[in-house]
């Protein structure tokens, strides 16, 4: 049993680049393919895709390097965790390396960026932090 899905997402990805895998593959859930949509809109990621099977399906990301084979995906690490929950506000949100990382929240209006967060006025839970 996995007690903490959304670090198993960010511990297969930072896995998978430090190796230098083209895709990383994982079970998927409603909010790791919104964590995966956040990724590939902010420009971390190629690609993600959802495979449907029997028992469950299947998240599938593909990883982004740049042009010389070097890493998009510097850090990611978890922010909220299960023992230790982390809110914020939309005005409290902080800033990631002034603007070239991002923060993935939860919010009432789903997983959402940073920006996106402080756009629309939704505080949530700070997921994790990418740059």
């Amino acid at each position: 049993m996995m007690t903490d899905p959304i670090a198993d997402l960010l511990t297969r990805v930072r896995n998978g680049n430090s190796v230098g895998a083209k895709t990383v593959s994982m079970p998927a859930s409603r909010i790791k393919v919104g964590v995966a949509q956040i990724l590939k809109e902010e420009g971390f990621v190629d690609s993600y895709e959802v495979a449907e099977s029997a028992p469950a399906s299947t998240l599938t990301i593909k990883l982004k390097y740049g042009p010389d084979g070097e890493k998009v995906i510097r850090k990611i690490e978890r922010i909220s965790k299960p023992g230790c929950r982390v809110y914020s506000t939309a005005k409290q949100i902080p800033v990631v390396l002034r603007g070239l990382g991002v923060y993935i929240l939860s919010t009432n209006q789903g997983i959402v960026s940073d920006r996106t967060a402080r756009k629309i006025n939704a505080g949530g839970e700070i997921l994790c932090k990418v740059y």
